[in-house]
């Protein structure tokens, strides 16, 4: 058995094995790549192994360009959207400001967290809809 046959077999299986323990597609198209190395190298005897290393790089690379251009467009759009977007999910949603919008800023308690909020300035215990989302902040109006 030629050590270069083991060699790119064992790399695909490596890089398999890495997909699956911790998934992103990005392992998963350069094992195909070392397959198909693999199978190179198991029917042609006299690939210098720099040829192979070669063949490998484009490999990975061009699979890994398919799947981006490809498979990646086509997944299908999420039934919730917002799933972990948890800011984006109070947007509409009335609540009462724990903390007095002063200078802009303020705080409000919703469900079992603190929220920075930001808006015109009104007095704790005021009702303020949430009306859009700036990174961690919630903008808000009066409701």
């Amino acid at each position: 058995m030629r050590w270069e046959v083991v060699g790119w077999a064992a790399l695909a299986v490596i890089l398999f094995a890495a997909e699956a323990m911790a998934p992103g597609a990005f392992m998963l198209w350069m094992g195909f790549a070392a397959a198909a190395v693999f199978l190179g190298v198991w029917a042609y005897d006299g690939l210098p192994v720099l040829m192979q290393v070669v063949l490998f790089v484009v490999l990975s690379f061009v699979s890994i360009q398919v799947y981006r251009t490809w498979f990646r467009r086509r997944a299908r759009p999420s039934d919730q959207p917002l799933l972990n977007r948890r800011a984006e999910q109070l947007i509409g949603r009335v609540v009462v400001l724990e903390q007095a919008i002063a200078n802009g800023v303020g705080r409000a308690r919703i469900d079992d967290a603190f929220w920075v909020v930001s808006g015109p300035d009104l007095p704790a215990g005021s009702h303020v809809r949430v009306v859009a989302v700036d990174g961690m902040t919630l903008k808000v109006q009066e409701a």
